[in-house]
C-alpha cells in the first residue's frame, strides 16, 4: 500500500495514478451492481471521465469536482434530472468511500 500524503496528491496523476484508476473501477462496479447499468455507464464515460477528485483535509476525505452542467453532458440514455443527481451524488460519495479505502484514511 501507498502511504497517502495530501501534498504529493496535488500532482494525483503522477504520484498516485494506480490508486485512482483502482478506487475509480472499484466504485463504478460497486455502482454498477446497484442501479441500471446504461446509466452509470453514460455517467462514467460523459460525466465523470472530466472530474477531478481534490483531498478535502477538513474531513479527510474527497471531493469529486464535476464538469459544469453534468446532466447536460448526458446522451444515449433517457433519465429525468431528478433520478440523474441521486445517482451521480451516490456515484460521487461512492468514489470518495473507495478513495478513503484505498488511501487507508478509514478505519
Amino acid at each position: 500500500m501507498v502511504e497517502f500524503d495530501p501534498e504529493q496528491f496535488e500532482d494525483k496523476y503522477a504520484n498516485y495514478f494506480p490508486q485512482l484508476q483502482r478506487a475509480y473501477k472499484n466504485a463504478f462496479n460497486t455502482m454498477n451492481d446497484t442501479y441500471d447499468s446504461t446509466l452509470i455507464h453514460a455517467i462514467d464515460q460523459q460525466v465523470l471521465n472530466e472530474s477531478e477528485p481534490c483531498y478535502a483535509p477538513d474531513r479527510e476525505g474527497f471531493d469529486i469536482e464535476l464538469p459544469d452542467e453534468p446532466y447536460s453532458r448526458l446522451e444515449g440514455v433517457v433519465v429525468d434530472r431528478e433520478q440523474f443527481e441521486t445517482v451521480l451524488e451516490a456515484y460521487t460519495e461512492e468514489i470518495d468511500s473507495q478513495l478513503q479505502r484505498t488511501f487507508q484514511l478509514t478505519d
